[in-house]
């Protein structure tokens, strides 16, 4: 008893619930590396509550005076040169996300469970090509990936920004190892039972995998909500395009023009705000699937 009340004592000290003295340390190091890393989030943000006549004072000034909307009010009405308006790159963002996100998360958790408690010839070996295809960066394969995507008959087509996200090697490798911490003898009482595989994953694996597909909630999120690649190489149409292409065209039209500045800074904002809110959501599920991934 005394040794448990001693272990629970060490731990109340290094990992304290509540504030700490001892933590003061951690703060003094922490709080300029925070500090140096939210300022150019706060800048962009100042940045597009500024008015006309702020956006042109030179030197630039951090902060915002007098802080106004117009420059969002502004992205949402820009539909000239080209471009839609901006509520239709939205949209499309919007359905491109979710689909994405649902299709992946069902496409490696239905892998991770196949690769994870299924024993057929060659499942090392796919899982070996799944680790190897996370050492190439997108640039490397783009040439053959196009060259897939066209034989498909995908060019501009809205399914060539989902079906080729479903290949998310990271997201399977993550789900894969979460999913061998799941004991095999409830896997075989459920299929003693007569479960199939589809109920497995669904009643049995989903549950129990929750930090894992959290974590790939904000993989896919992430990667789909900030892609402009997709739209640049393999759509056509403009009106299939997504909010980051739109939000990238507004950076390259406003190089040199100070009034496009702040149109441009409140595109941005739209596309970082919703990435961070999900972020600080689910971040928790996140540190709890690396602890269960072997990654440390």
């Amino acid at each position: 008893m005394r040794r448990k009340k001693g272990k629970n004592f060490r731990n109340a000290m290094i990992n304290p619930d509540r504030f700490h003295k001892s933590q003061i340390k951690f703060y003094i190091i922490l709080a300029p590396v925070v500090f140096l890393a939210a300022l150019p989030i706060v800048f962009i943000i100042m940045h597009s509550l500024k008015p006309l006549d702020e956006l042109m004072l030179y030197p630039p000034r951090f902060t915002v005076a007098r802080p106004t909307l117009n420059n969002f009010i502004r992205l949402f009405r820009i539909a000239d040169r080209g471009f839609q308006p901006a509520t239709i790159y939205f949209f499309n963002t919007f359905w491109v996300t979710a689909g994405t996100i649902v299709a992946t998360i069902a496409m490696s958790v239905s892998a991770g469970y196949v690769l994870s408690k299924r024993n057929f010839r060659g499942r090392d070996l796919l899982f070996k090509i799944n680790q190897i295809s996370m050492m190439f960066v997108p640039v490397a394969v783009l040439i053959p990936r196009y060259l897939v995507i066209a034989s498909l008959g995908l060019l501009d087509n809205p399914l060539v920004h989902i079906l080729p996200m479903l290949a998310m090697p990271v997201g399977l490798f993550l789900v894969k190892q979460f999913i061998d911490q799941i004991p095999d003898a409830l896997v075989e009482a459920a299929q003693i039972d007569g479960a199939s595989d589809y109920f497995i994953v669904w009643k049995i694996i989903m549950p129990l995998v929750k930090p894992a597909m959290s974590t790939l909630f904000i993989l896919s999120f992430q990667l789909v909500w900030n892609n402009a690649d997709v739209s640049a190489q393999f759509i056509e149409r403009e009106s299939l395009r997504t909010f980051a292409f739109f939000a990238a065209g507004l950076v390259e039209r406003s190089a040199g023009s100070m009034a496009g500045l702040g149109v441009a800074a409140a595109a941005t904002v739209v596309m970082f705000i919703p990435s961070f809110v999900v972020f600080m959501i689910a971040q928790k599920n996140v540190m709890n699937t690396m602890a269960h991934s072997g990654i440390k």
